[in-house]
Order: C-alpha cells, then sequence, then structure tokens
C-alpha cells in the first residue's frame, strides 16, 4: 500500500474545479479528497471530518471523469449513503443521476442489488426473500426440531445463541467446530449437533428460496470466487472502491472489497481504529 504526502510547486495555482475544495476542506481532508489512484488506508479520529473527506473524494473522482457507475461507496448505514451522494451532487451541479448511478450503501444493501441479478447462477430465483433477524431465528428453531435434536435431554443453545455462533463463523471464516469451544465452552459437548442444524439450516433456506442477511455477504462473495464470468463484470465495473467507517467492517467484508479491486486496485478505506462497535467480530 503507497504511502505519500501531497506537496504543490509553491506559486502553483489551484485549478477553479479545486478552489472550492481548498475552501472547505483542511489540509489533510485535501488530500485524501484529491489523493492519487492506488490503494489508501485514511485513520482519523472521531470529530476530523473523515466522512466528509471521502465525500469530497467522491466528487473530485465525478469530476475527473470517472463515470459514477464505476465507483462503489459502502457505508456503514443506507441513511449516510445517502446523505453523501446529497451532498456529492451540490458539489458536482446539482445532478440526480450522480446520486443514484453511484453504487452506495451498506454492504447488505449493494450484496442485494448485484444477487438480484445473478441469484439464480447460485440456486435462487431472482424474487427471494430476505429474512430479517426474527424470522431467522424461527427458522432456525424449526430446523433444531428437523435435525432431531432433543432439547429436553441435553440443555441445547437457544435459537438467539445459535443465530450468534453460525454469524460469527461466517463473518469469521471460522468453522463452527472452533467457534463453539472457544466463545461457548459450555456448549462444545453440542458441537456437532450445531453444525448439524447449521447445514440443514442453509439448506432449507435455498429450497425456499430465502437469504438471511449474512447470506448476502456470503453469496456475494460465491459470485466473486466461484463465478468468473461474473466477478469480472464487477471487476472491471468498480474502477473505485471507497469505504467509509472500515473500523466496523468484518473479515467477510474486508474479503469482498479485496475481491472487487483484484483489477483496478483502487481502494481507498476511511475509519478511526479507536471507535469500533464491533470490536468483538
Amino acid at each position: 500500500m503507497k504511502r505519500y504526502v501531497i506537496k504543490r510547486p509553491a506559486g502553483t495555482r489551484l485549478p477553479d474545479r479545486l478552489a472550492r475544495f481548498r475552501e472547505e476542506l483542511n489540509e489533510e481532508q485535501f488530500a485524501v479528497a484529491t489523493a492519487p489512484a492506488g490503494a489508501a488506508l485514511v485513520i482519523a479520529g472521531a470529530g476530523s471530518g473523515k466522512t466528509r473527506a471521502i465525500t469530497y473524494r467522491v466528487a473530485y473522482l465525478v469530476e475527473h471523469n470517472v463515470a459514477p457507475a464505476r465507483i462503489m461507496l459502502a457505508t456503514f448505514t443506507n441513511r449516510a449513503a445517502r446523505e453523501m451522494l446529497r451532498r456529492v451532487e451540490q458539489l458536482t451541479g446539482g445532478s440526480t443521476d450522480v446520486a443514484r448511478r453511484v453504487w452506495g450503501g451498506t454492504f447488505h444493501r449493494i450484496a442485494n442489488l448485484i444477487l438480484r441479478r445473478h441469484a439464480d447462477s447460485l440456486g435462487y430465483t431472482a424474487n427471494y426473500s430476505i429474512l430479517d433477524s426474527e424470522d431467522a431465528r424461527d427458522f432456525l428453531s424449526v430446523c433444531v426440531g428437523e435435525a432431531g435434536v432433543d432439547t429436553r435431554a441435553r440443555r441445547f443453545p437457544k435459537a438467539e445463541v445459535l443465530q450468534d455462533i453460525i454469524s460469527f463463523a461466517n463473518n469469521t471464516d471460522t468453522p463452527i467446530a472452533e467457534v463453539v469451544p472457544r466463545r461457548y465452552p459450555y456448549f462444545e459437548p453440542l458441537t456437532g449437533a450445531v453444525t448439524r442444524v447449521d447445514r440443514l439450516y442453509m439448506e432449507r433456506k435455498r429450497e425456499r428460496n430465502v437469504m438471511d442477511y449474512d447470506d448476502l455477504l456470503l453469496n456475494w462473495k460465491r459470485l466473486l470466487e466461484e463465478k468468473d464470468e461474473i466477478a469480472r463484470i464487477y471487476q472491471e465495473q468498480f474502477e473505485h472502491v471507497l469505504v467509509d467507517e472500515y473500523q466496523d467492517t468484518n473479515k467477510l467484508q474486508a474479503e469482498i472489497v479485496d475481491l472487487l479491486a483484484v483489477r483496478h486496485r483502487n481502494v481507498m478505506v476511511v475509519g478511526d481504529d479507536a471507535q469500533s462497535i464491533f470490536a468483538f467480530r
């Protein structure tokens, strides 16, 4: 990953389109917004304007003839993405086309957009349903019964705990056989049964054409790893990949970013490692 210090020759006048950036950003923010192509890790504390900097970065790319549809902006919430892209519209002349064409939102939202196009290649149909957390727990409870687990004979994890175990395994790419003894040692004798429930849960979701939130990311990654033709489409399309609040991404999301950026290698991630709220991942 490149490290750089941005300097301009003394007496050099900024182009008019950058003058506003210079007026509205401090020196560090300006350096981020106008950084050369390549990989960049931006670490900044709370209140330093890191989200502002990445917003101006998107505007800078658009003003330098990067098509909005070739930019992916992953944010912590969809609301944050909407607000950032509204600001990009203002900075680039007020065209609503920019905000509509940038691939912005949470990882899950972007995954859903892509999977709706290619679900059939993974054994789903494009009209698959998405299970919310409560529905997923109910589904897991049914799978416990189908797996023949006698919850009365021995204390077995409740649906909420099963959901945590399976989700942690998915998001950290760790086998359940390792997750259970490490995080729930009192359930270690039941590891085999938990694994059996997880396997059945995956099968039943596919049969019923449903995905939970983790499946959106897992299946997006599967497309990029297993379907070369589809992977090439998005690796070529996303010329620039930007991630806000990078400290709150997990291993699965980071791997997706790496897979997407393999063609152009233009990745900018912005975050504060001192304020991660999902460190438990």
